[in-house]
């Protein structure tokens, strides 16, 4: 897997049974159209921030439950042709003509694979993040990044993926740059962590925040901390 699509979405939570459905039964055309694989996650532990968070990168309401998803390809030729067929696929016109959720406030974007670390054995919880990095700082975040997947994995996730922007619009409502309120040349990283499930994601969390290497770091982080998005997701398909 070399690129990613990736989406965040704030659906309606009665919706949550009706996206689910939605998903799932579109699921198997993604495959037929080059796919690898397509992961939906509903927003279970995902905090308000003090600047950006999940919620207000797709203007959330009340009501609404945010979605975090990925559809994994082989490369990024194999996903531009998936996205054409997408568009004149009459399978797909008819799923796109009741879509349980605002497409409007829908961000989206391509994304190249930085690193992607993990055997992502059986997954049944994701964190989700979105974090703004200026290009010019694109290789210290990727060594960032190298030196934070082995502590996760050693601290029970299966898998680590951080994705670089490529491809991704801008939108008429929302949108990746907007989400982390991008400046300057910062692009938006779409990553997540993989883990067996919540109680694992919690014990491993406890575990990072006592662990003597996440303390004393002399080099000051390659991005602003305090415009990171973060959440956590339970999946609802995986196909």
């Amino acid at each position: 897997m070399t690129y990613v699509e990736g989406f965040v979405v704030a659906v309606p939570t009665a919706n949550k049974e009706a996206y689910r459905k939605h998903a799932a039964d579109a699921a198997p055309l993604f495959r037929e159209f080059g796919a690898t694989r397509m992961v939906e996650c509903w927003g279970d532990d995902v905090p308000d921030g003090k600047i950006n968070d999940f919620k207000g990168a797709v203007k959330a309401k009340d009501d609404e439950t945010v979605v975090f998803s990925w559809f994994e390809y082989p490369d990024k030729a194999t996903r531009d042709a998936a996205n054409e067929k997408i568009m004149s696929d009459p399978r797909m016109k008819e799923m796109g003509a009741t879509m349980p959720f605002d497409g409007k406030r829908m961000i989206f974007g391509g994304f190249a694979v930085l690193l992607d670390e993990g055997p992502g054995s059986a997954m049944g919880y994701a964190d989700g993040y979105l974090v703004p990095v200026s290009a010019a700082n694109k290789q210290a975040y990727r060594t960032l990044a190298e030196k934070m997947a082995p502590l996760f994995l050693e601290f029970g996730a299966t898998r680590v993926v951080e994705c670089w922007a490529d491809d991704v619009p801008t939108g008429e409502v929302t949108d990746f740059a907007r989400a982390v309120h991008s400046t300057g040349d910062e692009i938006a990283v779409f990553s997540w962590v993989e883990w067996p499930d919540k109680a694992a994601r919690v014990a491993g969390w406890a575990k990072m925040m006592a662990d003597n290497r996440m303390q004393g770091e002399s080099e000051p982080a390659p991005f602003d901390g305090k415009r990171m998005i973060y959440g956590g997701f339970a999946p609802i398909v995986e196909a």
